[in-house]
């Protein structure tokens, strides 16, 4: 769920995020030919913008995911981001000029744009706001006044009580009553307001506490209700709100896959992953959103991350070469202190500087979007594993995988679907030859991956 912290002796929110699927069907990626999202958390809006153009578009990302654009308390740490005072587009990544810009630039270099949307609450404290809004708890003058809010002003504390779950405060911040119309009416109004800027999509934030009817209003009310929704709905056995009763307002990100992805990559056999997914007991593959770690799970060491090193590298290209759900590729920056704030205050000079880890631009990973994008709408076919940490797999007739986590190289001969040719391994950018019975013999060094894909014959 979300991390706890305190500010001014104000508790301050740990960002539970969701995003929003498309009003008229979920689908398990945004629409279009590409599925892929990158998640730029916490960068500015200015350094989004130069990324769509420079990394983003010519890599094939379908879309972006940008940190929350509303106005929200001070303070350098990250959580800030996710205790808005306002709707303001007045918060430490930019104004409202900053974020139209982006997301005009964005869309010119073939990037969509989805927002981290906080709509559960609203700040906890008092004070003033990053864009000049002064506000106490319950009072958010020119929003929201105490009738907006829930009557229940204690901290969310059982799972299994649906009621304490959507109507109490999620670490203490102001829990709105979305059951209200007057509620429903300003959320739709900022959202829309965002439309209005050309946003293509939605995460919503915390949305297991808010009511998945209380969600379809407010969907309903958008004047673009086709939008992507992407939801954050964290999966918890036995708990009263469950992640099913979501799907039909759009994509819930399937928290499952990342805890299972850690948990096989570090401790147990690759070979396990051959039927990963639904297989697992997860979310329909057309409704889920994947990933390796996302901003809080990285943090609280429940998923994989930047820090993990090759079965981090390797979960990401099994993740985009792996047909199951849409995937979000994390993007942050180093951080030992798990509240620091972004670097510069989210201005990106230059990736690999200043503690930018750019995950999205790892000539590993990056190099998987494409090969995403050549094989979608292809099964999986030619699985084969060693039993342990060595995996292969194809995607038809367009794509074929190989992944060495063992301690040592594997040679070997392997059987695909692809058509004979020569064929560009994008992991190391050396060439594979495939034979007229539609097999090729390589090495892979441990902890390295091999892809190849349909159209791309020349590194």
């Amino acid at each position: 769920m979300a991390r706890t912290r305190a500010l001014s002796g104000a508790l301050a929110l740990a960002a539970a995020t969701v995003l929003t699927a498309p009003a008229t069907a979920a689908h398990a990626s945004p629409p279009g030919v590409k599925d892929v999202t990158a998640v730029l958390f916490e960068w500015n809006f200015a350094s989004v913008a130069k990324e769509c153009t420079n990394t983003l578009g010519p890599a094939g990302y379908g879309y972006v995911q940008v940190s929350p654009p509303a106005e929200h308390i001070q303070g350098s740490q990250w959580w800030t981001s996710y205790q808005p005072v306002s709707y303001k587009i007045a918060g430490r990544l930019g104004d409202r000029t900053a974020f139209r810009s982006m997301v005009d630039t964005c869309h010119a270099a073939g990037v969509k744009v989805v927002v981290d949307t906080v709509v559960n609450h609203m700040a906890a404290g008092s004070g003033t706001g990053t864009g000049g809004s002064s506000y106490t708890k319950y009072d958010y003058p020119g929003l929201y006044s105490s009738y907006d809010f829930d009557d229940c002003t204690s901290w969310v504390t059982n799972y299994s009580d649906r009621w304490n779950v959507q109507h109490c405060e999620l670490v203490g911040l102001a829990d709105l009553d979305t059951n209200e119309s007057y509620v429903r009416s300003a959320i739709a109004g900022y959202m829309n307001d965002l439309l209005t800027l050309g946003v293509d999509g939605f995460r919503i934030d915390a949305a297991k506490h808010i009511d998945t009817a209380d969600l379809a209003n407010i969907k309903s009310r958008l004047t673009s209700p086709s939008a992507y929704w992407k939801q954050e709905v964290i999966y918890g056995s036995g708990e009263a709100v469950q992640p099913t009763e979501y799907t039909g307002n759009g994509d819930v990100q399937e928290f499952r896959y990342a805890y299972d992805l850690k948990r096989v990559f570090n401790n147990e056999n690759l070979a396990y992953l051959k039927n990963y997914g639904e297989g697992w007991g997860y979310l329909s593959s057309s409704v889920a959103g994947v990933f390796v770690d996302n901003h809080d799970t990285e943090r609280n060491g429940s998923t994989l991350n930047y820090k993990d090193g090759a079965s981090y590298t390797l979960a990401n290209v099994f993740m985009l070469a792996h047909p199951y759900g849409a995937p979000d590729v994390n993007s942050g920056y180093e951080w030992s202190d798990t509240d620091a704030g972004p670097p510069n205050s989210g201005a990106v000079s230059a990736c690999w500087q200043d503690g930018w880890k750019c995950q999205h631009a790892w000539p590993e990973i990056r190099s998987m979007v494409a090969f995403r994008n050549a094989t979608r709408g292809e099964s999986m076919t030619n699985w084969w594993d060693d039993g342990g940490d060595a995996i292969a797999f194809g995607r038809g007739a367009k794509g074929f995988v190989a992944i060495n986590h063992e301690t040592g190289s594997l040679s070997r001969t392997y059987q695909t679907s692809l058509p004979a040719g020569t064929y560009c391994n994008v992991q190391n950018s050396t060439t594979v030859t495939v034979n007229s019975s539609g097999q090729f013999t390589a090495t892979l060094g441990a902890d390295t991956a091999l892809a190849i894909y349909a159209g791309k014959s020349s590194c």
